[in-house]
């Protein structure tokens, strides 16, 4: 076998290798990967099915419920459309009706979204830029839909 030959050779496996490689990385990071969704995008079904993902908005007054064994069920909303979350564990201490949350989990059959992981906003200002930023979006869909609705005669 000629030199030429045994370096082409190398360069093929070299290049399986580093492909194969890349796709083990790839298809873990994939895995690994939790998308921030608004109410409203979960009412208009753009979330992934069977996969983990994170909902945001405000903890809807009044929706709070408490049950047995640490089952706590609430509702989060966008002020344009609302989910129903449930969730089992301690809930974070500033966790409360119309704060502002975002909850780690996945939708069931149901149309619930069953939260793994609860976080609520640290103080009076802040509010993740997501939850902002769907938050500001909603209002705006609101406004235009008022005015389109309020047309003069």
């Amino acid at each position: 076998m000629k030199a030429r030959h045994k370096r082409l050779g190398f360069l093929l496996v070299g290049l399986v290798v580093l492909g194969a490689a890349s796709w083990l990385v790839f298809n873990a990071l994939g895995s690994n990967l939790s998308y921030f969704f608004s109410p409203t995008e979960v009412a208009e079904d753009k979330v992934p099915t069977d996969h983990v993902f994170r909902l945001g908005g405000l903890v809807k007054p009044g929706s709070v419920e408490r049950g047995e064994e640490l089952t706590v069920r609430f509702d989060v909303t966008d002020n344009a459309h609302t989910v129903k979350v449930a969730y089992t564990g301690i809930l974070p201490d500033l966790f409360k009706e119309g704060q502002g949350v975002i909850a780690q989990g996945r939708m069931d059959s149901d149309g619930v979204f069953v939260a793994e992981e609860v976080l609520a906003k640290h103080d009076e200002n802040y509010m993740s830029p997501e939850v902002a930023d769907a938050l500001e979006k909603a209002h705006q869909k609101g406004i235009d839909d008022m005015a389109k609705g309020a047309k003069p005669l």
